[in-house]
């Protein structure tokens, strides 16, 4: 097999110490990423939503398939429907009126100190929600038909820099997970062989936002990281 076309790759530049500096401050920033559940209804710009996910479709890929669709939802009635259908899953999920909950006790447990249950005002509330979708066969045509590979290890990078690119434009975001999710292909008119893989909340965080305590309890360097 002959190689295909290459192109020359260059990076600016740096010194150790710019290196350690620029890597030291952008690790600082995301820091202050914080999960939000307290939307303003304030608008944000459609730019900032166009750059978040064009900076997301710069991601590496399995044989550079993109297998990947961001399904962008602005509309009140929209936002409305999919909430609803999300709040019966969710309702089932929590056994929400006494019904037995799909969550096991250990699940539940552990999301006793952030405080979720079955409401989801956010999805209303929030200006954008993007919806993310892993298409299990496209290619870059999106014939429906070839394989794509290592989708969800794509698709995960791809959301990292989509909510990296937010947080730098000042958004607040929030990853929502309803299960089941077939719903959302049906509300954004998405095939059959795309999954959807989460629901990206963005907006600016409500004037009396806060987050729980919890969340700011991250593992130490030495805990996730080991050197070889």
């Amino acid at each position: 097999m002959s190689r295909s076309e290459t192109l020359p790759y260059t990076l600016a530049p740096l010194t150790d110490e710019e290196a350690i500096a620029r890597a030291e401050a952008m690790a600082e920033h995301l820091k202050q990423r914080r999960t939000c559940r307290d939307f303003s209804s304030e608008p944000v710009p459609r730019a900032v939503i166009e750059a978040a996910i064009m900076a997301a479709g710069s991601a590496p890929s399995g044989a550079n398939h993109q297998p990947w669709h961001f399904a962008v939802v602005e509309t009140a009635a929209k936002k409305r429907a999919i909430r609803q259908a999300a709040e019966a899953e969710e309702r089932q999920f929590y056994g929400a009126g006494g019904e037995t909950p799909k969550a096991g006790d250990a699940w539940l447990a552990a999301l006793a100190d952030l405080g979720t249950d079955a409401d989801k005002p956010f999805l209303e509330n929030a200006p954008f929600l993007i919806v993310v979708f892993a298409q299990r066969k496209g290619g870059i045509a999106e014939d429906g038909q070839t394989q794509n590979y290592y989708v969800n290890e794509s698709v995960g990078i791809a959301c990292g820099m989509l909510i990296s690119t937010l947080h730098e434009a000042g958004m607040a975001t929030l990853t929502h997970t309803p299960s089941p999710m077939g719903f959302l292909r049906d509300a954004c008119g998405r095939p059959e062989w795309e999954k959807p893989l989460m629901i990206v909340v963005v907006g600016r965080p409500a004037a009396d936002a806060t987050v729980p305590a919890h969340a700011l309890k991250k593992k130490p360097l030495n805990q996730i990281a080991s050197w070889l």
